[in-house]
């Protein structure tokens, strides 16, 4: 697990510990259908996500997101339900993302879980997960809010 640095964030997990941090920083980012990718040959899945910067916010404003990278290697299958891949524009919330090891560890399935009811599960050799802030960021009006949600 590495930190901050300059205020950008680069989180790895190898563990559900680790990602349950990464979990958090990612949680309510905002991704666009057309930028999850799966690549088979590769076994590396990736998403650009807009993230909502929680260790910068506070009660009151100014709010910010940043764009962000979230990817997992040794990926053996990536399965969606009810991610409407024919339209790439299409934006959801990330609610949250868990690991669940097999009965035989290190393999096991990742889930994210988006508002609407979407979710990408992928089958994973081990975990292997990355969250890389990419910048820039970039004010918004609004804090995620799960009691009005």
């Amino acid at each position: 697990m590495t930190g901050a640095m300059s205020g950008m964030l680069k989180l790895m997990a190898e563990d559900a510990a680790d990602l349950d941090i990464i979990a958090a920083a990612a949680q309510d980012a905002l991704v666009r259908v057309g930028d999850i990718s799966f690549d088979r040959r590769a076994r590396r899945f990736v998403a650009q996500i807009s993230r909502f910067r929680w260790e910068q916010a506070g009660e009151e404003g100014p709010f910010e997101r940043i764009r962000a990278a979230i990817s997992f290697e040794s990926v053996l299958a990536a399965k969606t339900r009810n991610v409407r891949q024919e339209a790439p524009d299409a934006l959801a919330a990330l609610l949250s993302l868990t690991f669940a090891p097999d009965d035989e560890p290190p393999g096991g399935e990742v889930r994210l879980v988006l508002a609407g009811g979407g979710e990408i599960s992928l089958m994973v050799e081990c975990l292997d997960a990355l969250l890389l802030d990419l910048g820039p960021v970039w004010n918004t009006p609004r804090r995620p809010d799960h009691e009005k949600a």
